[in-house]
């Protein structure tokens, strides 16, 4: 099964500033979590995200686009990136979620991506 773990930040937790050992030394980690995953086979794709504000959110409405600048959402989180696994259940995702740096500066939300009958 698939999940997406999406990746956010929580302005209340405070991470390692750029420029810093600390920052580095957690983009080291993210990169040793990625690697391991990619290895072990359940890495399907993973990537940062622009700012909220490189954000366009879009509606249509009585067959018409209407299109806003931002994220769909006013959050004081921010979805930072996201990380597409290939567990064989919501444990492993969990688990496997748990070594990457943005459960330890903000949290991870783990969702199993639905499975479409034409895609089975």
């Amino acid at each position: 099964m698939r999940y997406l773990c999406l990746l956010i930040g929580e302005p209340d937790m405070e991470g390692p500033v750029p420029g810093t050992p600390e920052f580095m030394q957690m983009l080291s980690d993210y990169e040793s979590a990625t690697r391991a995953m990619a290895a072990d086979g359940v890495l399907v794709d993973s990537g940062p995200l622009q700012p909220p504000s490189a954000a366009a959110t879009l509606r249509v409405r009585d067959g018409r686009p209407l299109v806003t600048d931002g994220p769909f959402a006013e959050l004081k989180e921010q979805i930072g990136g996201y990380y597409v696994l290939d567990c064989a259940d919501l444990d492993e995702a969990l688990r496997r979620a748990a070594t990457i740096p943005a459960a330890r500066y903000g949290a991870i939300e783990v969702r199993p991506l639905m499975v479409m009958p034409d895609r089975a």
